[in-house]
């Protein structure tokens, strides 16, 4: 079993990779170098909300939480694993300039790509800051709503991230997350993959074990907004998987879903 420190690395590497092919070549799945796990087979299409900007979207999210999120006008927003700052962008556009948006990420390289994009679009009211999200760099309770995209599904201790998700909260202030989850037993083939954890799936809790820690976490009003099955394509899972692995995954109830939930402090 990988440790802790091992899991993000396998994360940092894989994201700073992605990052650097998507500036370099063709996008995150483009055949040019190592990175060739479709990470796009999780994404929803942003291209038409108020804020996109296509130069932040490297297709790595599982939803579009600002969808659910009720931001408002004037709020502080943080977005936990901001990537090169796709949903930042989206949540400025509803708040505004009086509002607050901060976008923290553990990868250096998605910080430089994310004040790129920032510098070009002008924006004061917008900040990248490296951090972890099992100990953010963040003051208590300075939070209206926090979003993540797809992220903390590769969090190694999520109990200790949604600790800090509640720490930074503002009282009766909510978060909306977009993350994967699962139904059933996972493949060894893909639990054993260092691609694949951090492609979302061998780092993913089952669904009910996901939800019971965020309400022990002390969270209330738990609410999944929505729910969407993730199918793999089979050129990928015969990547991971043996002939009988492939027909055993076929025949079993193992199942991905992308979950976007609400829930308050």
């Amino acid at each position: 079993m990988s440790s802790a420190a091992d899991l993000k690395k396998i994360v940092q590497d894989k994201y700073a990779e992605i990052v650097t092919l998507d500036s370099s070549c063709c996008g995150p799945v483009c055949g040019c170098g190592p990175a060739e796990v479709d990470y796009s087979a999780f994404s929803l299409d942003y291209t038409q909300k108020e804020g996109y900007v296509a130069d932040a979207d490297l297709q790595l999210g599982c939803g579009i939480p600002t969808d659910f999120a009720a931001i408002k006008a004037g709020d502080t927003v943080v977005d936990l694993g901001s990537g090169a700052g796709n949903d930042v962008f989206v949540a400025r556009q509803i708040t505004g300039e009086t509002g607050t948006v901060i976008g923290v990420d553990m990868t250096p390289e998605m910080i430089e790509k994310a004040n790129i994009n920032k510098e070009k679009l002008g924006f004061k009211n917008v900040e990248f800051k490296l951090g972890d999200i099992e100990n953010l760099p963040l003051d208590d309770n300075m939070s209206d709503v926090v979003v993540s995209n797809c992220v903390l599904n590769l969090v190694p201790n999520k109990e200790k991230a949604f600790a800090e998700i509640y720490r930074i909260l503002k009282p009766g202030a909510h978060f909306c997350i977009s993350d994967i989850v699962l139904e059933g037993e996972i493949p060894e083939g893909l639990k054993k993959s260092a691609e694949m954890y951090a492609g979302c799936v061998s780092g993913a809790l089952q669904k009910n074990d996901y939800l019971t820690i965020v309400e022990k976490s002390g969270f209330k009003n738990i609410e999944v907004k929505q729910t969407r099955s993730i199918v793999l394509p089979d050129e990928l899972l015969k990547t991971y998987l043996d002939e009988s692995q492939m027909k055993k995954y076929k025949e079993s109830d193992f199942g991905i879903n992308s979950i976007t939930v609400v829930a308050e402090k």
